[in-house]
């Protein structure tokens, strides 16, 4: 794999662990790291860390590349594996070793554990003491397992100008002698992402700054390189605050974070809103809420990302999906609410019905709700509030507009709006009070679309129908 950082060009990488799904956080990055290869023309890159090989599952690799495929995030080559890497991570250990900037480390479990109670009863931090550091292999007992440990700087201080933390500095007397290869020869996650992020051509490292103390454990490594064979560069490094829940703790569960599929098959929520919302999350534009995808390539960069954690909001998702639904294709939504619906679903019907369903709904699952009465069978089950409007009175008002209708021989909203108002007005009532129980019959329930939308809609064969199974 080579190295393209000599080029000039800006290369991004999103790198998850597939332990578990696509959460809102790791989508975030990911849309992060796409948007900035996007706005600088470069190359957006997928590498799966699945070196874990207990805890990684192809379900969670599926699930991933499904949800970054759903957000509409592609990339400019195939995904690299982790895991079908170690022999090179094994070599650049191994080069390290022989240059001198690794050593190998004899200490048994026993004596490390031994060294860390003596540690937490001293309280002092808990890490590696060099103890093998300067002492001869030769003085291991013959044949002894050992594990390769980076030899990092213990004089002096490291600082990294991040683009959105500033910059940071760390004493490298705080940095431990760190393992590179465990003691079956497999390499370590802080090695491997060090070596992939340099044969993929990295140039900016985005991630949340919940690895910014890793930054300082990878630039020995990159450093030391560097010395060893050259052309080692040191990344641009971006850690982006973490995602808070709307109470300001943690994001959990509780607050929604599940996986990217949730909120398409649980929430209903479309792929461009959850785009511009995580967009939002962290980064900003002036006061603007609502950007397309073509306008956040055009604006993102990192200076519009801030310093504090953002906090995730439900509903203002869902208020912000109501604007997209609106704005969506009408065949489109049709598409996703006849799969909500099941097989009873008529997407023609749910086409010409859109327009005056998408008005008030907020997802996908409102939109099915808000169908469902197109595709009910009489006798229609009413809910509790439908039923108390068809009373005595009710019963006789629809008995009165199923006459008055049957006789109304243009079935058009208009023409059924003039025919309807006319009679309230014979009958002395407010225009609701027919209005009420004529949707009650029709929908079953108390809200739906405009009434006369819905008698068009229905047709007018059912809909005198559904009003004659309810009247008096």
């Amino acid at each position: 794999m080579a190295s393209d950082s000599g080029s000039g060009q800006v290369v991004t990488r999103f790198a998850p662990s597939p332990t578990g799904f696509l959460h809102i956080g790791g989508a975030r990055t990911a849309l992060f790291n796409w948007l900035f290869a996007r706005h600088h023309g470069g190359k957006a890159l997928l590498r799966i860390e699945d070196t874990d090989r207990k805890r990684s599952t192809q379900e969670a690799i599926d699930k991933i590349l499904e949800g970054l495929d759903w957000l509409g995030l592609d990339y400019d080559e195939p995904p690299v594996f982790q895991s079908e890497r170690a022999e090179r991570h094994a070599a650049v250990a191994n080069a390290l070793l022989e240059a001198g900037h690794a050593y190998k480390c004899f200490a048994t479990p026993e004596e490390l554990e031994a060294m860390r109670a003596e540690q937490r009863a001293s309280k002092q931090p808990l890490r590696y003491d060099g103890r093998w550091r300067d002492r001869d292999p030769s003085e291991a007992p013959e044949n002894a397992p050992y594990v390769v440990r980076l030899k990092t700087p213990t004089e002096g201080e490291t600082a990294i100008d991040d683009v959105v933390q500033g910059r940071v500095t760390v004493r490298n007397a705080e940095i431990d002698d760190y393992i590179l290869l465990r003691a079956d020869g497999t390499p370590t996650y802080m090695l491997a992402v060090v070596v992939d992020d340099h044969d993929m051509g990295c140039t900016h490292i985005i991630r949340g700054d919940d690895h910014l103390n890793n930054a300082f454990r990878q630039l020995p490594v990159i450093k030391a390189m560097d010395q060893v064979e050259g052309g080692w560069d040191e990344p641009v490094y971006a850690h982006v605050p973490l995602i808070h829940g709307a109470d300001g703790a943690k994001l959990s569960k509780r607050h929604g974070a599940v996986g990217v599929e949730s909120y398409r098959d649980e929430l209903g929520v479309l792929p461009e809103a959850l785009f511009n919302y995580l967009l939002r999350l962290g980064w900003g534009h002036g006061d603007r809420e609502e950007i397309t995808r073509d306008e956040a390539i055009r604006l993102f960069d990192l200076d519009g990302v801030g310093k504090s954690a953002s906090r995730f909001d439900l509903k203002k998702l869902q208020n912000l999906n109501g604007h997209y639904i609106r704005e969506a294709d009408d065949a489109r939504l049709a598409e996703l609410v006849a799969a909500e619906i099941g097989e009873d679903a008529d997407t023609a019907l749910l086409t010409e019905a859109m327009p005056v369903l998408k008005t008030r709904a907020r997802d996908v699952r409102e939109l099915a709700d808000g169908a469902r009465f197109l595709f009910a069978r009489r006798p229609l089950e009413m809910t509790e509030k439908a039923a108390g409007l068809l009373d005595a009175d009710g019963k006789q008002r629809l008995s009165l507009v199923s006459t008055r209708l049957k006789a109304e021989n243009d079935w058009t909203i208009e023409a059924l709006e003039a025919t309807t108002k006319a009679l309230a007005e014979e009958l002395e009532l407010g225009l609701g009070k027919l209005a009420q129980p004529m949707r009650a019959a029709l929908t079953g329930t108390t809200t739906s679309p405009g009434i006369f939308d819905v008698l068009v809609l229905l047709g007018r064969e059912e809909a005198l129908a559904r009003i004659d199974a309810q009247a008096a």
